[in-house]
Protein backbone atom coordinates (compact mmCIF):
# COMPACT_ATOMS: atom_id res chain seq x y z
CA UNK A 1 0.00 0.00 0.00
CA UNK A 2 1.28 3.70 -0.70
CA UNK A 3 1.72 5.67 2.30
CA UNK A 4 2.42 9.37 3.29
CA UNK A 5 5.79 8.30 3.46
CA UNK A 6 6.51 6.58 0.34
CA UNK A 7 8.69 7.82 -2.85
CA UNK A 8 6.08 7.67 -5.22
CA UNK A 9 4.24 10.28 -2.43
CA UNK A 10 6.62 12.44 -1.22
CA UNK A 11 8.98 12.92 -4.48
CA UNK A 12 6.83 12.27 -7.31
CA UNK A 13 2.92 13.01 -6.13
CA UNK A 14 3.62 16.15 -4.05
CA UNK A 15 6.26 18.04 -5.84
CA UNK A 16 3.83 17.73 -9.29
CA UNK A 17 1.02 18.82 -6.95
CA UNK A 18 2.61 21.93 -5.45
CA UNK A 19 3.88 23.08 -9.04
CA UNK A 20 0.82 22.88 -10.69
CA UNK A 21 -1.14 24.01 -8.16
CA UNK A 22 1.17 27.31 -7.80
CA UNK A 23 1.50 27.83 -11.82
CA UNK A 24 -2.23 27.22 -12.52
CA UNK A 25 -4.71 30.22 -11.90
CA UNK A 26 -7.08 30.36 -9.65
CA UNK A 27 -10.39 29.66 -11.01
CA UNK A 28 -8.39 26.15 -12.08
CA UNK A 29 -6.20 26.20 -9.32
CA UNK A 30 -8.67 24.47 -7.01
CA UNK A 31 -10.26 21.66 -9.98
CA UNK A 32 -6.90 20.73 -10.54
CA UNK A 33 -6.25 20.10 -6.48
CA UNK A 34 -9.99 17.87 -6.96
CA UNK A 35 -8.81 15.92 -9.34
CA UNK A 36 -5.51 15.25 -7.81
CA UNK A 37 -7.35 14.48 -4.86
CA UNK A 38 -9.36 11.83 -6.93
CA UNK A 39 -6.37 10.93 -8.83
CA UNK A 40 -5.01 9.73 -5.23
CA UNK A 41 -8.18 8.08 -4.61
CA UNK A 42 -8.57 5.98 -7.81
CA UNK A 43 -4.64 4.90 -7.09
CA UNK A 44 -5.48 3.87 -3.75
CA UNK A 45 -8.75 2.29 -4.20
CA UNK A 46 -9.47 2.05 -8.16
CA UNK A 47 -13.46 1.79 -8.58
CA UNK A 48 -14.43 1.68 -5.20
CA UNK A 49 -14.21 5.49 -5.35
CA UNK A 50 -18.24 4.92 -6.69
CA UNK A 51 -18.42 4.57 -3.22
CA UNK A 52 -17.37 7.93 -2.07
CA UNK A 53 -18.93 9.64 -4.65
CA UNK A 54 -22.10 8.13 -3.53
CA UNK A 55 -21.91 9.61 0.09
CA UNK A 56 -20.51 12.93 -1.32
CA UNK A 57 -23.98 13.17 -3.53
CA UNK A 58 -25.99 11.87 -0.70
CA UNK A 59 -24.67 14.29 2.40
CA UNK A 60 -25.11 17.30 -0.50
CA UNK A 61 -28.70 16.20 -1.22
CA UNK A 62 -29.72 16.27 2.13
CA UNK A 63 -27.76 19.32 3.06
CA UNK A 64 -29.69 21.36 0.52
CA UNK A 65 -33.00 19.45 1.73
CA UNK A 66 -32.55 20.59 5.49
CA UNK A 67 -31.82 23.84 4.48
CA UNK A 68 -34.88 24.51 2.30
CA UNK A 69 -36.78 22.99 5.23
CA UNK A 70 -34.99 25.92 7.52
CA UNK A 71 -35.74 28.32 4.74
CA UNK A 72 -39.75 27.62 5.02
CA UNK A 73 -39.62 27.16 8.95
CA UNK A 74 -38.11 30.39 8.95
CA UNK A 75 -40.54 31.86 6.79
CA UNK A 76 -43.95 30.04 8.14
CA UNK A 77 -42.46 31.07 11.77
CA UNK A 78 -42.48 34.92 10.73
CA UNK A 79 -45.97 34.92 9.83
CA UNK A 80 -47.25 33.00 12.45
CA UNK A 81 -49.05 33.67 15.28
CA UNK A 82 -47.07 33.43 18.59
CA UNK A 83 -48.69 30.22 20.16
CA UNK A 84 -48.36 28.68 16.57
CA UNK A 85 -44.64 28.75 16.37
CA UNK A 86 -43.68 26.32 18.65
CA UNK A 87 -45.58 23.64 16.51
CA UNK A 88 -44.01 24.94 13.62
CA UNK A 89 -40.84 24.20 14.56
CA UNK A 90 -41.55 20.84 15.76
CA UNK A 91 -42.73 19.67 13.05
CA UNK A 92 -39.73 21.11 11.09
CA UNK A 93 -37.77 19.53 13.39
CA UNK A 94 -39.53 16.55 12.78
CA UNK A 95 -39.23 16.52 8.80
CA UNK A 96 -35.29 17.18 9.19
CA UNK A 97 -34.87 14.42 11.88
CA UNK A 98 -36.11 11.90 9.26
CA UNK A 99 -33.59 13.10 6.19
CA UNK A 100 -31.12 13.14 8.93
CA UNK A 101 -31.75 9.24 9.28
CA UNK A 102 -31.89 8.51 5.91
CA UNK A 103 -28.85 9.79 5.20
CA UNK A 104 -27.26 7.92 8.37
CA UNK A 105 -28.89 5.11 7.07
CA UNK A 106 -26.93 5.55 3.68
CA UNK A 107 -23.81 6.66 4.44
CA UNK A 108 -23.36 4.17 7.53
CA UNK A 109 -25.26 1.92 5.64
CA UNK A 110 -22.34 2.09 2.98
CA UNK A 111 -19.79 1.33 5.83
CA UNK A 112 -22.06 -1.38 7.79
CA UNK A 113 -22.32 -3.57 4.78
CA UNK A 114 -18.78 -3.10 2.79
CA UNK A 115 -16.75 -3.25 6.58
CA UNK A 116 -18.51 -5.05 9.09
CA UNK A 117 -20.84 -8.11 6.97
CA UNK A 118 -18.06 -10.53 7.28
CA UNK A 119 -17.92 -10.03 11.27
CA UNK A 120 -22.01 -9.95 12.05
CA UNK A 121 -22.00 -13.29 9.70
CA UNK A 122 -19.37 -15.30 11.34
CA UNK A 123 -20.90 -14.61 14.87
CA UNK A 124 -24.34 -15.39 13.60
CA UNK A 125 -23.22 -18.71 12.54
CA UNK A 126 -21.37 -19.30 15.39
CA UNK A 127 -24.41 -18.65 17.54
CA UNK A 128 -26.66 -20.86 14.88
CA UNK A 129 -23.83 -24.10 15.58
CA UNK A 130 -24.33 -22.98 19.85
CA UNK A 131 -27.90 -23.40 19.69
CA UNK A 132 -27.93 -26.69 17.33
CA UNK A 133 -29.40 -24.81 14.08
CA UNK A 134 -27.98 -26.12 10.77
CA UNK A 135 -27.80 -22.96 9.14
CA UNK A 136 -24.67 -21.34 7.91
CA UNK A 137 -24.48 -18.66 5.46
CA UNK A 138 -21.39 -18.30 3.17
CA UNK A 139 -19.17 -15.58 4.98
CA UNK A 140 -18.91 -12.59 1.89
CA UNK A 141 -15.56 -10.50 1.33
CA UNK A 142 -15.94 -7.13 0.29
CA UNK A 143 -13.46 -4.80 -0.96
CA UNK A 144 -13.19 -1.30 1.48
CA UNK A 145 -11.86 1.84 -0.11
CA UNK A 146 -9.36 3.53 1.62
CA UNK A 147 -10.12 5.79 4.91
CA UNK A 148 -14.00 5.21 4.45
CA UNK A 149 -14.56 5.02 8.10
CA UNK A 150 -13.12 8.69 8.26
CA UNK A 151 -14.71 10.26 5.66
CA UNK A 152 -17.95 8.49 6.68
CA UNK A 153 -17.46 10.83 9.98
CA UNK A 154 -16.93 13.41 8.55
CA UNK A 155 -19.40 13.63 6.00
CA UNK A 156 -21.98 12.65 8.74
CA UNK A 157 -20.81 16.12 11.07
CA UNK A 158 -21.82 18.16 8.02
CA UNK A 159 -25.12 16.59 7.58
CA UNK A 160 -25.80 17.03 11.98
CA UNK A 161 -24.07 20.70 11.59
CA UNK A 162 -26.62 21.75 8.82
CA UNK A 163 -29.57 20.23 11.24
CA UNK A 164 -28.34 21.86 14.01
CA UNK A 165 -27.75 25.44 12.12
CA UNK A 166 -23.94 25.55 13.28
CA UNK A 167 -23.46 25.58 9.30
CA UNK A 168 -25.55 26.74 6.36
CA UNK A 169 -25.73 23.89 3.48
CA UNK A 170 -23.64 24.34 0.86
CA UNK A 171 -24.97 24.51 -2.70
CA UNK A 172 -21.44 24.04 -4.71
CA UNK A 173 -21.21 20.41 -4.85
CA UNK A 174 -17.66 20.44 -5.97
CA UNK A 175 -16.46 22.50 -2.93
CA UNK A 176 -17.92 20.17 -0.79
CA UNK A 177 -16.65 17.39 -2.43
CA UNK A 178 -13.05 18.60 -2.26
CA UNK A 179 -13.61 18.94 1.79
CA UNK A 180 -14.74 15.45 1.85
CA UNK A 181 -11.98 14.14 -0.24
CA UNK A 182 -8.68 16.39 0.15
CA UNK A 183 -5.70 13.87 -0.29
CA UNK A 184 -3.65 14.54 3.11
CA UNK A 185 -6.97 13.49 4.75
CA UNK A 186 -7.78 10.53 3.13
CA UNK A 187 -6.00 7.71 4.24
CA UNK A 188 -5.77 8.20 8.49
CA UNK A 189 -7.68 11.57 9.23
CA UNK A 190 -7.90 13.55 10.70
CA UNK A 191 -11.72 14.12 10.67
CA UNK A 192 -12.02 17.81 9.77
CA UNK A 193 -15.17 19.84 10.18
CA UNK A 194 -16.73 21.24 7.34
CA UNK A 195 -17.12 25.23 9.19
CA UNK A 196 -12.98 25.37 9.83
CA UNK A 197 -11.60 23.77 6.29
CA UNK A 198 -14.01 23.98 3.36
CA UNK A 199 -14.12 27.54 2.30
CA UNK A 200 -10.26 27.79 3.11
CA UNK A 201 -9.30 25.26 0.65
CA UNK A 202 -12.04 26.43 -2.01
CA UNK A 203 -10.40 29.97 -1.79
CA UNK A 204 -7.01 27.93 -2.55
CA UNK A 205 -4.32 30.74 -1.79
CA UNK A 206 -0.90 30.71 -3.38
CA UNK A 207 2.15 28.61 -1.67
CA UNK A 208 4.22 31.26 0.57
CA UNK A 209 7.26 30.30 1.61
CA UNK A 210 7.24 30.68 5.32
CA UNK A 211 4.58 28.21 5.10
CA UNK A 212 6.08 26.18 2.81
CA UNK A 213 8.92 25.61 4.97
CA UNK A 214 7.32 25.10 8.22
CA UNK A 215 5.07 22.27 6.71
CA UNK A 216 8.39 20.99 4.58
CA UNK A 217 9.80 20.69 8.33
CA UNK A 218 6.45 19.03 9.84
CA UNK A 219 6.50 16.74 6.56
CA UNK A 220 10.44 15.77 7.56
CA UNK A 221 10.06 14.98 11.25
CA UNK A 222 6.45 12.67 10.16
CA UNK A 223 8.68 10.70 7.92
CA UNK A 224 11.57 10.35 10.61
CA UNK A 225 8.95 9.27 13.34
CA UNK A 226 7.75 6.40 10.81
CA UNK A 227 10.87 5.62 9.24
CA UNK A 228 13.33 5.81 12.38
CA UNK A 229 11.42 4.08 14.84
CA UNK A 230 7.58 2.35 13.51
CA UNK A 231 9.33 0.99 10.26
CA UNK A 232 12.41 -0.19 12.55
CA UNK A 233 10.98 -1.90 15.15
CA UNK A 234 8.07 -3.64 12.90
CA UNK A 235 10.00 -6.70 12.16
CA UNK A 236 9.92 -7.28 16.09
CA UNK A 237 6.28 -6.40 16.89
CA UNK A 238 5.84 -9.13 14.02
CA UNK A 239 7.44 -11.56 15.38
CA UNK A 240 6.47 -11.36 19.23
CA UNK A 241 2.76 -10.99 18.49
CA UNK A 242 2.57 -14.09 16.03
CA UNK A 243 4.87 -16.40 18.16
CA UNK A 244 4.41 -15.15 21.48
CA UNK A 245 4.03 -18.67 23.05
CA UNK A 246 7.51 -19.38 22.83
CA UNK A 247 8.62 -15.98 24.74
CA UNK A 248 8.82 -15.24 28.23
CA UNK A 249 6.06 -12.67 29.96
CA UNK A 250 9.27 -10.16 29.25
CA UNK A 251 9.08 -10.57 25.62
CA UNK A 252 5.32 -10.20 25.92
CA UNK A 253 5.82 -6.82 27.48
CA UNK A 254 8.21 -5.80 25.23
CA UNK A 255 5.71 -6.53 22.49
CA UNK A 256 2.91 -4.26 23.77
CA UNK A 257 5.34 -1.38 24.53
CA UNK A 258 6.80 -1.59 21.17
CA UNK A 259 3.79 -2.03 19.69
CA UNK A 260 2.23 1.42 21.15
CA UNK A 261 5.57 2.76 20.18
CA UNK A 262 5.18 2.02 17.01
CA UNK A 263 1.57 3.16 16.76
CA UNK A 264 1.56 6.32 17.83
CA UNK A 265 5.17 7.26 16.17
CA UNK A 266 3.42 5.58 12.77
CA UNK A 267 0.11 8.03 13.04
CA UNK A 268 1.58 10.53 15.10
CA UNK A 269 4.38 10.84 11.93
CA UNK A 270 1.00 10.05 9.11
CA UNK A 271 -0.26 13.29 10.74
CA UNK A 272 2.78 15.13 10.63
CA UNK A 273 3.23 14.68 7.29
CA UNK A 274 -0.62 15.11 7.10
CA UNK A 275 -0.68 18.66 8.77
CA UNK A 276 2.71 19.13 7.17
CA UNK A 277 1.19 18.86 3.45
CA UNK A 278 -1.50 21.26 4.14
CA UNK A 279 0.87 23.83 5.76
CA UNK A 280 2.79 23.89 2.78
CA UNK A 281 -0.34 24.68 0.16
CA UNK A 282 -1.70 27.32 2.88
CA UNK A 283 -4.09 25.36 4.85
CA UNK A 284 -4.01 24.70 8.54
CA UNK A 285 -5.55 21.13 9.44
CA UNK A 286 -6.83 19.96 12.88
CA UNK A 287 -4.12 18.79 15.43
CA UNK A 288 -4.90 15.17 15.93
CA UNK A 289 -2.23 14.68 18.57
CA UNK A 290 -1.52 16.86 21.41
CA UNK A 291 1.63 15.10 23.82
CA UNK A 292 -0.19 12.47 24.72
CA UNK A 293 1.84 10.53 26.67
CA UNK A 294 1.77 13.34 29.22
CA UNK A 295 -1.47 12.30 30.26
CA UNK A 296 -2.27 11.36 33.98
CA UNK A 297 -5.35 9.59 33.66
CA UNK A 298 -7.22 7.42 30.78
CA UNK A 299 -9.69 10.32 30.19
CA UNK A 300 -6.69 12.74 30.08
CA UNK A 301 -5.15 10.52 27.08
CA UNK A 302 -8.35 10.64 25.17
CA UNK A 303 -8.38 14.25 24.98
CA UNK A 304 -5.24 14.22 23.70
CA UNK A 305 -4.77 11.05 21.34
CA UNK A 306 -6.80 11.07 17.85
CA UNK A 307 -8.23 14.18 18.64
CA UNK A 308 -10.50 14.65 15.51
CA UNK A 309 -11.88 11.30 16.54
CA UNK A 310 -12.97 12.14 20.57
CA UNK A 311 -14.28 15.43 19.15
CA UNK A 312 -16.71 13.94 16.88
CA UNK A 313 -17.54 11.31 19.66
CA UNK A 314 -18.34 13.76 22.32
CA UNK A 315 -20.21 16.27 19.93
CA UNK A 316 -22.38 13.91 18.00
CA UNK A 317 -22.77 10.62 20.23
CA UNK A 318 -22.12 11.68 24.16
CA UNK A 319 -23.46 15.06 24.23
CA UNK A 320 -27.15 13.86 22.32
CA UNK A 321 -27.30 11.10 24.43
CA UNK A 322 -26.37 12.42 27.73
CA UNK A 323 -29.10 15.00 26.88
CA UNK A 324 -31.91 13.05 25.89
CA UNK A 325 -34.50 13.68 28.29
CA UNK A 326 -34.76 9.74 29.42
CA UNK A 327 -31.02 10.10 30.70
CA UNK A 328 -31.86 13.54 31.68
CA UNK A 329 -34.92 11.92 33.96
CA UNK A 330 -32.25 9.21 35.25
CA UNK A 331 -29.27 11.95 35.77
CA UNK A 332 -32.32 13.96 37.98
CA UNK A 333 -33.41 10.54 39.51
CA UNK A 334 -29.51 9.43 40.43
CA UNK A 335 -28.40 13.06 41.90
CA UNK A 336 -31.18 12.74 44.32
CA UNK A 337 -30.03 9.67 45.91
CA UNK A 338 -26.46 9.41 44.68
CA UNK A 339 -25.30 13.09 45.44
CA UNK A 340 -23.74 15.87 42.94
CA UNK A 341 -20.89 13.49 42.08
CA UNK A 342 -22.23 10.11 41.73
CA UNK A 343 -25.39 10.52 40.54
CA UNK A 344 -24.62 12.55 37.02
CA UNK A 345 -21.94 9.90 36.96
CA UNK A 346 -23.73 7.14 36.51
CA UNK A 347 -25.81 8.11 33.57
CA UNK A 348 -23.15 9.54 32.14
CA UNK A 349 -21.51 6.12 31.90
CA UNK A 350 -24.71 4.80 30.10
CA UNK A 351 -23.62 7.17 27.61
CA UNK A 352 -19.92 6.69 27.91
CA UNK A 353 -20.94 3.19 27.65
CA UNK A 354 -22.49 3.84 24.15
CA UNK A 355 -19.63 5.93 23.22
CA UNK A 356 -16.51 3.33 23.36
CA UNK A 357 -19.06 0.52 21.79
CA UNK A 358 -19.30 2.72 19.13
CA UNK A 359 -15.39 3.71 19.00
CA UNK A 360 -14.37 -0.22 19.56
CA UNK A 361 -15.61 -1.37 16.30
CA UNK A 362 -14.80 1.97 14.21
CA UNK A 363 -11.58 0.78 14.50
CA UNK A 364 -12.04 -2.59 13.30
CA UNK A 365 -14.62 -5.54 12.75
CA UNK A 366 -13.88 -7.85 15.71
CA UNK A 367 -14.07 -8.85 19.22
CA UNK A 368 -10.59 -7.92 19.96
CA UNK A 369 -12.13 -4.06 19.19
CA UNK A 370 -14.67 -4.27 21.09
CA UNK A 371 -12.70 -5.37 24.33
CA UNK A 372 -10.53 -2.55 23.49
CA UNK A 373 -13.35 -0.11 23.88
CA UNK A 374 -14.92 -1.72 26.58
CA UNK A 375 -11.35 -1.62 28.09
CA UNK A 376 -10.90 2.11 27.96
CA UNK A 377 -14.76 2.63 29.18
CA UNK A 378 -13.83 0.57 32.23
CA UNK A 379 -10.89 2.42 32.82
CA UNK A 380 -12.41 6.05 32.83
CA UNK A 381 -15.67 4.86 34.89
CA UNK A 382 -13.13 3.15 37.43
CA UNK A 383 -11.05 6.51 37.30
CA UNK A 384 -14.07 8.74 37.75
CA UNK A 385 -15.85 6.70 40.62
CA UNK A 386 -12.27 6.33 42.45
CA UNK A 387 -11.75 10.49 42.29
CA UNK A 388 -13.25 11.42 45.39
CA UNK A 389 -11.21 8.84 47.58
CA UNK A 390 -7.88 8.83 45.93
CA UNK A 391 -8.30 12.94 46.72
CA UNK A 392 -9.50 12.32 50.31
CA UNK A 393 -6.20 9.78 51.01
CA UNK A 394 -3.90 12.85 49.64
CA UNK A 395 -5.43 14.77 51.63
CA UNK A 396 -5.34 12.91 54.77
CA UNK A 397 -1.76 11.92 54.08
CA UNK A 398 -0.37 15.43 53.02
CA UNK A 399 0.12 14.21 49.57
CA UNK A 400 0.75 17.01 46.97
CA UNK A 401 -1.11 15.86 43.69
CA UNK A 402 1.04 18.55 41.94
CA UNK A 403 4.44 16.76 42.76
CA UNK A 404 6.31 15.88 40.62
CA UNK A 405 6.93 12.41 41.28
CA UNK A 406 3.17 12.16 41.85
CA UNK A 407 2.53 13.07 38.48
CA UNK A 408 5.15 11.15 36.93
CA UNK A 409 4.30 7.81 38.71
CA UNK A 410 0.09 9.07 37.03
CA UNK A 411 1.84 9.64 33.74
CA UNK A 412 3.71 6.01 33.89
CA UNK A 413 0.63 4.09 35.18
CA UNK A 414 -1.49 5.62 32.67
CA UNK A 415 1.87 4.74 30.00
CA UNK A 416 1.03 0.94 31.24
CA UNK A 417 -2.18 0.87 31.10
CA UNK A 418 -2.80 2.15 27.61
CA UNK A 419 0.43 -0.18 26.84
CA UNK A 420 -1.79 -3.01 27.82
CA UNK A 421 -5.29 -2.02 25.88
CA UNK A 422 -2.78 -1.55 22.58
CA UNK A 423 -1.67 -5.49 23.02
CA UNK A 424 -5.42 -5.90 23.08
CA UNK A 425 -5.91 -3.66 20.03
CA UNK A 426 -2.91 -5.17 18.32
CA UNK A 427 -3.91 -8.98 19.44
CA UNK A 428 -5.29 -11.19 16.27
CA UNK A 429 -8.21 -11.89 17.90
CA UNK A 430 -9.58 -11.27 21.18
CA UNK A 431 -8.39 -14.80 22.49
CA UNK A 432 -4.98 -14.29 20.79
CA UNK A 433 -4.86 -10.73 23.22
CA UNK A 434 -6.05 -13.10 26.53
CA UNK A 435 -3.31 -15.40 26.35
CA UNK A 436 -0.60 -12.52 25.66
CA UNK A 437 -1.56 -10.82 28.97
CA UNK A 438 -2.14 -14.30 30.58
CA UNK A 439 1.21 -15.45 29.72
CA UNK A 440 2.65 -11.63 30.19
CA UNK A 441 1.41 -12.67 33.91
CA UNK A 442 2.27 -16.38 34.43
CA UNK A 443 5.57 -16.38 32.47
CA UNK A 444 6.80 -12.84 34.23
CA UNK A 445 10.68 -13.46 33.58
CA UNK A 446 13.32 -10.48 33.17
CA UNK A 447 15.66 -12.93 31.64
CA UNK A 448 15.21 -12.63 28.14
CA UNK A 449 16.57 -9.23 28.48
CA UNK A 450 19.86 -10.70 29.67
CA UNK A 451 20.12 -13.40 27.45
CA UNK A 452 20.35 -11.80 23.86
CA UNK A 453 16.56 -12.96 23.23
CA UNK A 454 15.75 -9.32 22.72
CA UNK A 455 18.56 -9.19 20.19
CA UNK A 456 16.99 -12.30 18.18
CA UNK A 457 13.65 -10.54 17.35
CA UNK A 458 15.18 -8.54 14.01
CA UNK A 459 16.36 -5.84 15.88
CA UNK A 460 20.36 -5.81 16.84
CA UNK A 461 22.19 -3.29 19.42
CA UNK A 462 22.56 -0.46 16.90
CA UNK A 463 18.41 -0.61 16.31
CA UNK A 464 17.91 -0.30 19.62
CA UNK A 465 19.98 2.69 19.87
CA UNK A 466 19.01 3.92 17.07
CA UNK A 467 15.51 3.90 18.40
CA UNK A 468 16.43 5.30 21.27
CA UNK A 469 17.87 8.09 19.79
CA UNK A 470 14.82 8.91 17.62
CA UNK A 471 12.67 8.54 20.70
CA UNK A 472 14.36 10.83 23.25
CA UNK A 473 14.46 13.71 20.25
CA UNK A 474 11.08 13.57 19.92
CA UNK A 475 10.30 13.12 23.86
CA UNK A 476 12.15 16.73 24.07
CA UNK A 477 10.35 17.96 21.27
CA UNK A 478 7.28 17.14 22.74
CA UNK A 479 8.64 18.59 26.22
CA UNK A 480 9.15 21.87 24.74
CA UNK A 481 5.94 21.63 22.98
CA UNK A 482 4.13 20.44 26.24
CA UNK A 483 5.67 24.08 28.18
CA UNK A 484 4.62 26.31 25.28
CA UNK A 485 7.95 26.26 23.17
CA UNK A 486 6.30 27.02 19.32
CA UNK A 487 10.31 24.82 18.12
CA UNK A 488 9.73 25.27 14.16
CA UNK A 489 8.56 29.45 15.01
CA UNK A 490 11.94 29.52 16.93
CA UNK A 491 13.62 27.94 13.81
CA UNK A 492 11.86 30.20 11.41
CA UNK A 493 13.63 33.26 13.33
CA UNK A 494 17.08 31.98 12.81
CA UNK A 495 19.10 33.34 9.75
CA UNK A 496 18.18 31.30 6.44
CA UNK A 497 21.38 29.14 6.39
CA UNK A 498 20.83 27.87 10.03
CA UNK A 499 17.50 26.79 8.44
CA UNK A 500 19.03 25.13 5.69
CA UNK A 501 21.25 23.31 8.13
CA UNK A 502 18.02 21.96 10.02
CA UNK A 503 16.57 20.71 7.30
CA UNK A 504 19.82 19.27 5.97
CA UNK A 505 20.29 17.08 9.17
CA UNK A 506 16.88 15.76 8.84
CA UNK A 507 17.20 14.80 5.58
CA UNK A 508 20.82 12.96 6.51
CA UNK A 509 19.04 11.28 9.69
CA UNK A 510 16.69 9.69 7.70
CA UNK A 511 18.74 8.58 4.69
CA UNK A 512 21.12 7.27 6.99
CA UNK A 513 19.23 5.66 9.91
CA UNK A 514 16.03 5.22 8.33
CA UNK A 515 14.86 1.53 7.96
CA UNK A 516 14.33 0.70 4.21
CA UNK A 517 15.62 -1.93 2.25
CA UNK A 518 16.93 -4.91 2.77
CA UNK A 519 15.75 -6.84 6.30
CA UNK A 520 13.32 -4.16 6.62
CA UNK A 521 9.46 -4.39 6.14
CA UNK A 522 7.96 -0.74 6.09
CA UNK A 523 4.67 -0.95 8.47
CA UNK A 524 1.26 -0.23 6.83
CA UNK A 525 -0.22 2.61 7.81
CA UNK A 526 -2.40 1.20 10.37
CA UNK A 527 -5.54 3.91 10.60
CA UNK A 528 -5.57 3.67 7.00
CA UNK A 529 -7.88 1.00 6.78
CA UNK A 530 -10.34 2.26 9.43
Amino acid sequence: MISYCSIEYLLIFLPVVFLGYQILPKSVRRYFLLAASYGFFWYLSGPLLAWHVAVCVCVWLTGLRLQHLLNERNKAVKAAERGQRKAIKEACAGRMRRWVILAGVVCFGILLSLKYTPFFVENLNGLFRHLGIHIQMKVPSFAVPIGISFYTLQAMSYVYDVQKEKIPADGNFFRLTMWLSFFPLLMEGPIARYGSLAEKIWEVPRIQGENFQKGLWRILYGVMKKMLVADRVNTAVELLYTDFANYDGGMVFLAAVLFTLQEYMEFSGTIDIVIGTGECLGFVLPENFNQPFFAKTISEFWTRWHISLGAWLRDYLFYPLSMSQPLKNLTKKCRARLGNHYGPLVTSSVALFAVWLFNGLWHGAGWSYIFFGMYHFSLIVTGSFLAPPVIAFCEKHKIDRKWFFYRLFQMLRTALLVSIGEMFFRALSLKHGLSMFARMIRHASLSSFTDGTALKLGMDLPDYLIVAAAVLFVFVISLLKERGCNVRERLYAKPVLVRALVTGLLVTLILLFGAYGKGYVPVDPIYANF
